[in-house]
């Protein structure tokens, strides 16, 4: 059957839509527990605090670490992915990350990453995107009505509800509570997303042939040698 690669789901959030817009989460689910990328745009965050109140929400092991600016948590990511994630048998999975016609989070990352001439994070790793298993091979029809959305999707096919865990009822949410300083339901929405795409990677991957995954690579067709990388 082949090795089967460990999924690690990833989220990020931001200050909008615009190019530019600026990162302020980036969270990944690890077999273990959760590890997370909090930008405070200089400002001060107690991070053990925030670790144990977030482990305790989400019943799980929450690693955090603090950046001052943008640049510092792009650079920490890519760290991150080249002594954690890329040297195993590790699947980058995202729901509506990068898809064949849209996606959000990987284009975003592109952006920022070659504004800030940093090295794109990703080389070598696999990625698949959820939302096409989902929307194509699960029925998610509600009250007459597709729910592809991530929170729909999730509570209509596990029958879960992170609902008391995520303090937003919108994704919008996520840019005043990065304006006003909310670091702790900031990161609660990133991990509620996050954990509700390992849900659902879980459960495609137990009813869906591994063909239908669609991986594709994140290797860069040229590396650019100028660019700053910790490689």
């Amino acid at each position: 059957m082949g090795t089967r690669l460990t999924h690690v789901p990833f989220d990020i959030e931001t200050t909008g839509f615009e190019t530019t817009a600026r990162v302020t989460v980036v969270g990944f689910a690890l077999p273990l527990g959760a590890r997370v990328f909090l930008q405070t745009g200089d400002r001060t965050a107690e991070q053990a605090a925030l670790e144990t109140a977030l482990g305790d929400r989400f019943d799980t092991e929450v690693k955090l670490s603090t950046h001052n600016s943008e640049h510092a948590v792009l650079t920490a990511v890519a760290d991150f992915v080249e002594e954690t994630v890329a040297p195993r048998e590790y699947l980058l999975v995202a729901y509506n990350g990068d898809r064949f016609n849209g996606g959000f989070d990987l284009p975003f990352l592109r952006t920022r990453y070659s504004q800030q001439d940093l090295a794109w994070p990703f080389d070598g790793l696999p990625y698949a995107d959820i939302l096409p298993l989902i929307r194509n091979r699960f029925n998610t029809t509600v009250d007459g009505d597709e729910r592809n959305d991530l929170v729909s999707a999730y509570e209509a096919l596990t029958g879960g509800d992170l609902g008391d865990e995520d303090p937003f009822a919108e994704s919008r949410e996520a840019v005043t509570a990065f304006e006003t300083g909310a670091f702790e339901p900031l990161i609660a929405h990133n991990l509620a997303d996050i954990l509700r795409t390992k849900a659902l990677a879980s459960l495609a991957e137990r009813y869906c042939g591994k063909s239908e995954f669609s991986l594709k690579s994140l290797t860069p067709s040229v590396r650019d040698p100028s660019l700053t990388s910790s490689r």
